[in-house]
């Protein structure tokens, strides 16, 4: 399936073929002015990675595969955890420390709903190390048209 991002037009589109067929780490599906949504693909024994979003509500849904959510108040204390698989949610409150991994035999499929944006509008990135030197370089910087809380304290990486 091709997703274009079209920005903050309206936009439909299959999201469960699109997120099970995404074989990228992230796809960015579409972009509006306060939230965005990103397609995932976390390869088997990997994990999206341990990190906590100050301003940003996260909502995840999976389409594919099996995984282990871990959720806490600080990357020391990840007190909640659930095994996830297929037609999962996960809820990530702003602020809490998270990270989700791939405990399955196939790679974990999953789409991302961030509110407020998080990435470039229609970026693709095949793997995490890709996505991780897009956001070091700057060039994983929400758009102009996007709506951006102000100030506070940055996006955590453990």
């Amino acid at each position: 399936m091709d997703i274009t991002d079209n920005g903050p037009e309206p936009n439909a589109f299959d999201i469960e073929t699109a997120t099970r067929q995404n074989a990228n780490y992230r796809t960015v599906a579409w972009t509006g002015k306060y939230l965005q949504v990103t397609l995932m693909s976390i390869p088997v024994g990997e994990s999206i990675g341990l990190e906590s979003h100050p301003e940003t509500d996260q909502f995840l849904r999976l389409d594919a595969g099996r995984g282990r959510v871990k959720m806490g108040p600080s990357k020391d204390d990840l007190s909640f955890q659930e095994d996830v698989g297929d037609g999962w949610s996960i809820q990530v409150p702003a602020g809490t420390w998270h990270d989700v991994e791939n405990t399955g035999d196939v790679p974990l499929r999953l789409y991302t709903v961030y509110a407020p944006v998080h990435h470039a509008a229609g970026a693709v990135q095949p793997t995490s190390d890709d996505a991780e030197k897009a956001e070091e370089s700057g060039k994983d910087e929400p758009p102009s048209w996007a709506v951006e809380p102000e100030e506070g304290e940055p996006d955590q990486h453990a």
